[in-house]
């Protein structure tokens, strides 16, 4: 008896560690349940061209008689590269949703998504042709499982002092996500710098004022409106493009509903460049800008805004041999074929989901 009350005494404590392990993993299966996350993500894909000449754009160098002797062999590389980076930014699944610039036409898209192994994740896409004269637009793409588009269009960034002058539509997606929550989405690809910053600037004003009045418009409506922002802006996240016109403040500031706020201007630690690289300068044109309604906690969507954002995985960079430091692995280099991935990293952020 003496022995059997010992022993219980010396296995008691275990099987309490034991019972209490058990009882602690099954709350944190219950609260990892209880929260679900939907990975967005951005990427400029570089010039994801077809091989065939549209006579209504200047896309001729992207063809197998062009000056880059575009072919089907690099196309479907492209293609096979950008699935990677998908599933890279995903992890343990791709995304929920993908914006993209520098997207051809649907031909492209449907080729991504039908022949490569994202087809398996049951992606469907949005696409609008836009007047830019090289014929590249901004898309979306989204798991049809996770995202449901009630509403989108294009919308037209026009310039009233220079009529003729083009450029990519801003592309506006409404819709739910995880089946509950209703999301406004807006996919950016701003006019670029090439002429100049100074002669260039006030296009990107521009295009930040005919977004600022969108967002603005969805605030009237709702202030607790969920609002996410995307893209290639080809302006920092300081310059007044961003920071002044459309408003999109630092979110380590006190938190207001209605006001937008740039994850890129939180100090991280890790990475400490930005998006693209030129010579030995670094810069943070890809961001992503989400309303206040996403980081007060207070609805069932929140971002955490200290989340890493920029995805710099080693397989898209290699060593600078000339500026030093890491440069990307792009698809051309000048006029010479490298077979990578871009000219521009992604970026990416979760957004949780309280699930009743």
């Amino acid at each position: 008896m003496k022995r059997l009350y010992k022993l219980t005494r010396q296995i008691l404590p275990t099987l309490l560690f034991l019972l209490s392990a058990v009882i602690i993993a099954q709350e944190a299966n219950v609260e990892n349940r209880a929260i679900q996350n939907y990975r967005v993500m951005f990427y400029n894909l570089e010039n994801l061209f077809d091989i065939y000449d549209d006579p209504d754009t200047h896309d001729d160098e992207f063809t197998p008689t062009g000056s880059r002797r575009w072919t089907n062999k690099k196309f479907y590389a492209k293609l096979n590269n950008i699935y990677k980076v998908v599933m890279a930014v995903g992890g343990y699944e791709p995304p929920t949703v993908v914006g993209m610039c520098e997207v051809e036409n649907e031909f492209v898209l449907q080729r991504l998504l039908n022949n490569t192994p994202l087809k398996q994740f049951g992606y469907k896409f949005i696409h609008y042709d836009s007047p830019d004269s090289r014929g590249i637009d901004v898309a979306m793409i989204y798991r049809d499982d996770k995202f449901t588009p009630f509403h989108s269009e294009a919308i037209p960034v026009i310039f009233p002092d220079d009529p003729d002058s083009k450029t990519r539509d801003i592309l506006y997606v409404k819709g739910l996500i995880g089946g509950r929550e209703m999301i406004h989405i807006f996919i950016n690809h701003w006019p670029s710098r090439y002429g100049g910053y100074m002669e260039t600037k006030p296009k990107r004003g521009r295009a930040a004022e005919i977004l600022k009045h969108k967002t603005d418009s969805l605030f009237n409506i709702n202030p607790s409106a969920v609002i996410v922002i995307m893209g290639d802006f080809n302006d920092g996240p300081n310059d007044e493009s961003l920071f002044k016109t459309l408003d999109a403040k630092n979110p380590e500031n006190d938190i207001q509903t209605t006001a937008l706020y740039n994850m890129m201007l939180v100090d991280r630690k890790g990475w400490e460049h930005g998006t693209l690289k030129y010579r030995e300068y670094w810069d943070t044109f890809d961001q992503i800008i989400i309303s206040g309604s996403l980081l007060d906690k207070t609805g069932n969507l929140w971002v955490d805004p200290n989340q890493e954002v920029i995805f710099h995985s080693d397989f898209l960079l290699q060593p600078d041999e000339r500026y030093l430091g890491k440069k990307l692995i792009r698809t051309y280099l000048g006029f010479r074929y490298i077979g990578g991935y871009s000219d521009h990293l992604p970026v990416f952020f979760d957004l949780k989901m309280k699930v009743e």
